[in-house]
């Protein structure tokens, strides 16, 4: 899930030195080769525009030497769908011969499941896989991502990871069509062989903007996230809620997890930045933040959803009222 130049908010500000206080083997080069995609899903942030550019082999190449030489240890090759570049392998390759200690693939892994192209990556020195589920029913999946036909890929491409005993993390979306089904899917994981999982809360941004049907209220989301946070409890997975602030999540907040705090220095076709100046990090604070119990850790909530919901469940989740944040009703023209 790829974060885009057009989602950094240039007016949010930062510490002068971003890597400050982060352990430097921690800090993550997150690497944009490009944002195209062998999938359309409904909900993807990005562009038809956007498809079209492409982070060169060089830019990439010098984008990790610079890391390297900064102490980066960690990077993540991303997209849009990396696995359709064909100088994936080498880039891979030259990130393993610069010393980075994890290399991490981001995918929809329709491919890993044909022929030899995992074992090509996991020789080349791929060592962590993201996939991006979605969900995980056939019809809502393919409905979703827009491509039929396409289910079965993933479901071989998952065993694929499974079988060569590649830790893997599954990414799955929590939007309006799919959050219901959070339990299940995470059972159907744990089935196949994934025990871990990342749940990202759908964004109203760049390409979605406008596409304010797929986001639901988080108080809305919570009955079917806190079943499957239990569920995961359960069966010893390791699932991590991002987006969704500590304060909702009530007894379950150790599950909370910020990407920004583990230092992520983004570099796309377009830009290079903090993850922390993007507007899919939370960063906006609100009066039910103040003397929060989980305020120091807690980086606060996404501008796009106080855009949309207001800051009245915040609210009330702390017995306060007034809130200051309204949300923005669309307007409708008049014809």
């Amino acid at each position: 899930m790829a974060v885009s130049p057009a989602d950094r908010d240039p007016g949010r500000g930062l510490a002068p030195d971003p890597d400050r206080g982060i352990e430097s083997d921690r800090r993550l080069l997150d690497l944009i080769l490009h944002y195209d995609c062998n999938l359309a899903c409904d909900y993807c942030t990005i562009s038809p525009q956007m498809r079209t550019r492409v982070l060169s082999t060089a830019a990439a190449i010098a984008a990790m030497e610079r890391a390297r030489a900064d102490g980066i240890t960690r990077i993540s090759l991303t997209g849009g769908e990396p696995t359709i570049r064909p100088d994936l392998l080498g880039l891979v390759r030259r990130a393993a011969g610069l010393g980075f200690g994890e290399i991490k693939l981001q995918t929809n892994g329709l491919l890993l499941g044909a022929g030899q192209n995992l074992a090509r990556l996991i020789d080349a020195g791929v060592g962590l896989v993201h996939v991006s589920i979605h969900t995980h029913e056939r019809g809502a999946y393919e409905a979703l991502v827009r491509r039929p036909g396409t289910y079965d890929a993933l479901v071989a491409g998952l065993r694929a990871l499974v079988a060569a005993r590649v830790p893997t993390m599954a990414d799955v979306i929590l939007q309006r069509s799919t959050y219901a089904r959070l339990p299940a899917a995470l059972r159907w994981l744990h089935a196949l062989g994934i025990t871990a999982a990342d749940l990202w809360f759908v964004s109203l941004t760049d390409h979605n903007r406008d596409n304010v049907a797929s986001m639901p209220r988080m108080t809305e989301v919570l009955p079917s996230l806190a079943a499957a946070l239990s569920c995961a409890d359960e069966l010893g997975m390791r699932v991590r809620s991002l987006h969704i602030p500590r304060c909702l999540l009530g007894p379950l907040h150790e599950h909370a997890w910020n990407p920004a705090d583990e230092g992520v220095r983004v570099v796309s076709p377009d830009a290079s930045f903090d993850l922390r100046a993007s507007r899919l990090t939370p960063g906006t604070r609100v009066p039910a933040c103040s003397g929060c119990e989980h305020e120091a850790r807690c980086p606060g909530i996404r501008a796009d959803y106080l855009d949309r919901y207001g800051d009245a469940e915040f609210a009330a989740a702390r017995g306060l009222a007034l809130p200051r944040h309204l949300p923005v009703v669309p307007v409708v023209p008049v014809v």
